[in-house]
C-alpha cells in the first residue's frame, strides 16, 4: 500500500495531526506503538493549561504553537470530547514566587492568554478556602480550561478514521528506508510506503528519526506520577490548584477532572527506560507531600487508583516541530510537552502546512465531517431518553459499571466505533467502566466477556492493553477437568 502520508504515533499531536490531514484527499494510515500509547494516554496531564510559561528565545515553538491556540477555536465541539472552565490558579508562598507570577503575567499577555490577573491572598482564600494559608497570592487565568487528553485522542483517532484515515494498531515502526521517491516502512506485520512520514512518536520520536540517520536531538523519558481521588473530594477545589512552576515542568497540581475526581501530580523524574511507567512508593510520597502544601486539608484515604506516564523531554528546551536535516520530507513533531496537550490543535494546522510547503498537493475533501458523533453517555441522559433508549436497544438497560453507572449498549458502542476498543483499557477510556472506587473489581469480569463476544475471540486472547497483558490464563473449568483426569486415570470426558 502506497500512502501520502503516514503519522507514525497516535498521542494528541498524532491524533489530531491524522484529524488534520483527514481534511483532504489524501491516503493516510497513522501507526502507533501499544506500549507507545499507553504511555501518552495515562500520562498527560488531565487538563489544558494555558501556555504561561511560553516565552521567547528557547521556547519560540511553545510560545507560537500555544499563542496559535489561544487566538483560534477552544478546543471543545469538534471531536465531541468533554471541557470545563475551571481557570487555573498559580500559588506563591513567598515575594519571591510573587515576582515569579508577574514575569508568568507578562509572559502570557505577550501570549495573548485573556484576563489574566494576580490576585490577593485575601482574595484567592475567598475563592479556595482550603489552599494553604501560607499562599500570598495567586495567578488566576479565568479563560483556561481542561479536557480529558485520552478522550480527546480517541475523539480525533475515530474521527480521522471516520474520514477515510488507515488506522495501523500495535504496529511498530522497525526500520524506514527512503529510495526511489518512497519512504518504505517496515512493521512486524507489512512494508507500507509513503512520500511523507509524519515523526509524532513521544518518546520514541529520536529512535524514529536516527531510521532516516537523523541524530540531531535526543529524547529523555520524564516520568510523572499521579494519585486519583474518588469523586467524593471533587469540590474540594473549584480550580486547577498549581504551585510555582521549576525547571522541571509546572510541578504538582490538584486539579478537578470533566468527569468529577480529583487529580494530584505530577513528579518530575528523569528516567532511562522509555517504557517505564511505573508507580514508586517514594514519588507517590513525594506527590502527597507538595499536595498537602497547597491544601493542608487533603487526606489521602479517598485515593482510588495510582499511574504514572512518560513525556518527551527533548534536549533543545522547546518543542521540536520541522523536516528532518536528513530528509525534508520527513516532518519532526518531537519534544512536546508542557503545554503541548493546548497547543496539538494548533500544532496539527502547522505540520500541514510545513508538509505543503514541502511539496505536498492538498485537496480540501467534499465530504469531510468536522464533527465526530459523541457516544452515548448514559448517566447523563434525563429518565425519559433512558426509558426511550431502553426500549429501542435493552442493551442500555443493563448496567455493566455500576460505579460510573456505564451499559452494555455503551461497551459495545465502544469497541464497534472506527478505531474501536480492543482490549479492557481501551473500553475503560472510551466508556470509564473501570474507573470508579472499585476499579473494575466487580465490572471488570463482565468487560472481558463483551469484549470477548463482540471481536469473536476466546476469553483467554482478551488482554488488559494489548501485547502479552493476557487477563486469563485459561478457564477454571478446562483446569478442573485436566486436574480431573489426572487424578482419575480411568475417567473419560464425554
Amino acid at each position: 500500500m502506497v500512502y501520502d502520508v503516514a503519522v507514525i504515533g497516535a498521542g494528541v499531536s498524532g491524533a489530531l495531526i491524522a484529524r488534520e490531514l483527514s481534511r483532504y484527499d489524501l491516503k493516510l494510515p497513522c501507526w502507533r506503538k501499544i506500549t507507545m500509547c499507553n504511555g501518552n494516554l495515562q500520562g498527560q496531564q488531565r487538563h489544558c493549561s494555558c501556555g504561561l510559561r511560553c516565552k521567547g528565545g528557547h521556547s519560540k515553538g511553545k510560545a507560537q504553537c500555544a499563542r496559535r491556540q489561544n487566538d483560534g477555536l477552544p478546543m471543545r465541539g469538534f471531536v465531541r470530547s468533554p471541557f470545563r472552565i475551571l481557570g487555573p490558579l498559580v500559588l506563591a508562598f513567598s515575594e519571591e514566587e510573587m515576582e515569579t507570577l508577574r514575569g508568568l503575567l507578562e509572559r502570557g499577555q505577550h501570549n495573548h492568554v485573556p484576563k489574566l490577573e494576580i490576585i490577593s491572598q485575601a482574595r484567592l482564600h475567598e475563592m479556595e478556602p482550603n489552599v494553604s494559608k501560607r499562599a500570598r497570592g495567586a495567578l488566576w487565568a479565568p479563560t483556561a480550561a481542561i479536557v480529558c487528553p485520552y478522550e480527546l485522542t480517541i475523539a480525533a483517532v475515530e474521527n480521522a478514521v471516520e474520514n477515510g484515515v488507515d488506522f495501523y494498531r500495535n504496529c511498530e515502526a522497525e526500520r524506514i528506508v527512503f529510495r526511489e521517491d518512497l519512504f518504505s516502512i517496515g512493521t512486524p506485520h507489512d512494508t507500507l510506503f509513503a512520500r511523507y512520514i509524519v515523526n509524532a512518536a513521544g518518546v520514541h520520536a529520536d529512535e524514529v528519526a536516527e531510521m532516516i540517520g537523523d541524530r540531531t536531538f535526543r529524547i529523555t523519558p520524564r516520568r510523572g506520577e499521579y494519585l486519583v481521588l474518588d469523586k467524593n473530594m471533587g469540590t474540594l477545589v473549584s480550580h486547577v490548584i498549581f504551585q510555582c512552576p521549576t525547571k522541571m515542568g509546572k510541578g504538582v497540581l490538584v486539579s478537578p477532572t470533566v468527569d468529577g475526581n480529583l487529580l494530584t501530580g505530577p513528579n518530575a523524574v528523569d528516567v532511562e527506560d522509555k517504557f517505564d511507567a511505573s508507580t514508586t512508593s517514594k514519588g507517590l510520597q513525594d506527590v502527597q507531600e507538595y499536595v498537602r502544601y497547597s491544601i493542608p486539608t487533603m487526606t489521602m484515604g479517598d485515593v482510588i487508583t495510582s499511574f504514572a506516564g512518560l513525556r518527551a523531554h527533548g534536549d533543545r528546551g522547546d518543542f521540536i516541530i520541522g523536516p528532518s536535516e536528513a530528509n525534508a520530507r520527513f516532518i519532526h513533531v518531537a519534544g512536546i510537552e508542557s503545554p503541548g496537550l493546548t497547543a496539538s490543535p494548533a500544532t496539527a494546522e502547522y505540520v500541514v502546512e510545513l508538509l505543503r510547503e514541502q511539496g505536498l498537493l492538498l485537496t480540501e475533501s467534499q465530504s469531510f465531517s468536522p464533527v465526530r458523533k459523541g457516544p452515548v453517555r448514559f448517566h447523563q441522559l434525563t429518565r425519559t431518553q433512558q426509558r426511550e433508549l431502553i426500549a429501542k436497544d435493552p442493551a442500555y438497560g443493563h448496567i455493566i459499571c455500576r460505579c460510573e453507572t456505564v451499559t452494555e449498549g455503551e461497551i459495545r458502542d465502544a469497541i464497534r466505533a472506527p478505531a474501536g476498543a480492543r482490549d479492557v483499557d481501551g473500553v475503560k477510556r472510551r466508556t470509564r467502566a473501570g474507573m470508579g472506587r472499585c476499579q473494575g473489581g466487580f465490572c471488570g469480569a463482565k468487560v472481558l466477556e463483551i469484549l470477548s463476544r463482540e471481536l469473536g475471540i476466546p476469553e483467554e486472547e482478551v488482554t488488559k492493553f494489548g501485547g502479552k497483558s493476557n487477563i486469563l490464563y485459561e478457564k477454571t473449568s478446562n483446569r478442573l477437568s485436566r486436574d480431573w483426569e489426572r487424578m482419575n486415570p480411568t475417567y473419560v470426558a464425554i
